[in-house]
């Protein structure tokens, strides 16, 4: 989750056109509808106090210098290797990325770095935006994980994520005001869960840069039991703890579930040792009994731009200068979002040294070798921050298993919402209930067995309603994207949760150019509020 405070608002966004984001009167007015050129923030609104400290730019490079990513070996230890020499790369690892979308902007666009799984979010419907990141979050989060610029002469500076040969598999539940409903997010684990053994994707890691306000406990919250099924299939679930900061005494769900492993965010103090690091003062506390497992450098984090995205448009000054950045590529945000995505690629790594270790003995080996925040609060900074280099030289502990309490998945979807809510636009009528986004009823018993046995999706079907297609196909069915490896689509029919038809609608026609949107993609849209956290992207104090 890109940083983000406000634990005020009262609801997010909308599908289609017309949305309205309503805050709480204390806080201002609402924040604008996005246009062609998305006005700041009003004084006293929304974003008024959510980046006030933010000053400066981590580049990649080191941070994962300073986690040892650069010297991550392959030699296996459980086998008493003999250091080679060569570094980890992540090659052959899949990380499934469920955000907002991925665009394949330089950095991305080599030969099979991203595959696109289902679109799921509300743009699927149209072909011109479908699979693409209009909002910019899944995209930077990406470049992190697994960017890498073409090879380049030796000593060429060149972009390069923590797992730079891993591939991306996207699946977007986000769309460009970051309007998504959890039954979208519960819907892509469990696709993951079940095409995690797809030729060619090898789904070994999942990250979440996503978190609700889930008012249940994590034994009944739905989010919760779709994350630990993917963590018994064996995949490895990556998630951000949170960006309500050191007063808050809880972390956000799915990070909640004590299986995954939740990752706070350290602050570099705008240096490249690690003597100085703090917890940033934006991520979770947490408590005794659930708090970070992990840290990570999530402040001011540099990583790929997605231009014309929300996010560009919206924070321009969160771009590099012209002066160290020529060609523009590459922005700046910051939050737990940023340091999952780190954490992700870092699990890449070590599952490409060793295949065979479970999701349990790859959080205990990040946990038991990370280096500690000096003097930091003992909540707040778990076992302190990844030594990636340390964990690729340390044995495993043969069969470590966690015993945590087992989750159920009975709860309500609407509790694991949080208060927060998609909005149609024709309507008006808000998504809340015991239904998905289609009015399907939801019935968890039901989902759960299914669920466990990774049989909640029937093809395309999901929860009774055709959510996609059911093949993968060779292009993307879109110019931008042609050849890319690409989960089929299909036109959504029936009635929303709202009752108006889906097919009655007015999809946005604009086009990506290969610069930016064409024309005012998603006007009338609003900004979205928490659970994707675009708040990080804060203009004003970026320098």
């Amino acid at each position: 989750m890109s940083a983000y405070r406000s634990p005020r608002v009262r609801l997010v966004t909308a599908t289609g056109a017309a949305a309205v984001l309503f805050v709480a009167s204390t806080l201002g007015p609402a924040a604008p509808a996005v246009a062609a050129a998305a006005p700041a923030a009003p004084a006293g609104g929304l974003l008024a106090d959510t980046w006030a400290n933010q000053i400066g730019s981590t580049p990649l490079a080191p941070a994962i210098t300073a986690a040892g990513g650069d010297k991550a070996d392959k030699a296996n230890p459980d086998l008493a290797a003999t250091t080679t020499g060569a570094v980890l790369t992540g090659a052959g690892v899949g990380v499934a990325l469920i955000d907002s979308g991925v665009t394949t902007v330089p950095g991305l666009n080599g030969t099979g770095k991203v595959i696109y799984g289902p679109d799921l979010s509300f743009e699927s419907q149209s072909p011109n935006l479908r699979y693409l990141d209009t909002y910019g979050h899944g995209t930077h989060m990406a470049g992190i994980i697994a960017g890498q610029d073409p090879r380049t002469v030796t000593g060429t500076a060149r972009f390069a994520g923590v797992a730079p040969d891993a591939h991306i598999v996207s699946v977007k539940a986000a769309s460009a005001d970051g309007a998504s409903d959890v039954s979208q997010v519960i819907a892509g684990i469990d696709w993951v869960v079940a095409h995690r053994n797809d030729p060619g994707l090898n789904i070994r890691v999942l990250n979440l840069s996503y978190g609700t306000q889930s008012t249940q406990s994590a034994t009944l919250d739905p989010l919760s039991y779709a994350v630990e099924q993917a963590w018994k299939a064996g995949i490895v679930v990556v998630v951000a703890a949170g960006n309500d900061g050191f007063t808050a005494d809880n972390l956000t769900m799915p990070a909640a579930n004590a299986n995954v492993i939740a990752v706070g965010a350290a602050d570099t103090e705008g240096t490249d040792s690690r003597v100085d690091d703090q917890v940033a003062d934006f991520s979770n506390r947490g408590n005794a009994t659930r708090h970070p497992d992990v840290l990570a450098p999530g402040r001011s984090i540099v990583s790929l731009r997605d231009p014309g995205s929300y996010i560009d448009r919206t924070y321009p000054s969160a771009k590099l200068s012209t002066v160290v950045d020529p060609s523009q590529r590459f922005f700046r945000g910051s939050g737990t979002s940023q340091a999952a995505a780190m954490v992700s690629g870092a699990v890449a790594l070590l599952l490409q040294q060793r295949p065979e270790l479970t999701p349990d003995e790859v959080k205990q080996l990040l946990m038991s070798t990370a280096d500690p925040i000096k003097n930091a609060d003992a909540y707040a900074a778990g076992s302190g921050q990844i030594n990636i280099a340390t964990a690729a030289r340390t044995r495993k502990v043969a069969g470590v298993k966690q015993k945590n309490a087992v989750a159920t998945g009975l709860g309500s979807l609407e509790a694991a919402r949080g208060g927060e809510h998609v909005y149609d636009s024709v309507t008006g009528t808000a998504l809340t209930g015991e239904q998905d986004i289609f009015g399907a009823a939801w019935n968890a018993p039901a989902w759960a067995r299914a669920s466990s046995v990774q049989k909640s999706w029937n093809g395309g079907t999901w929860n009774g309603s055709a959510w996609t297609g059911t093949t993968w196909t060779g292009t993307a069915f879109s110019v931008a994207l042609s050849s890319v490896q690409t989960w089929t689509p299909v036109l959504w029919t029936g009635r929303s949760w709202a009752g108006s038809y889906w097919s009655g609608r007015s999809w946005a026609s604009a086009i990506w150019t290969g610069v930016g949107w064409s024309s005012q993609t998603w006007s009338g849209r609003s900004w979205s509020g928490r659970s994707w956290s675009a708040a990080g992207w804060s203009g004003e104090p970026w320098r």
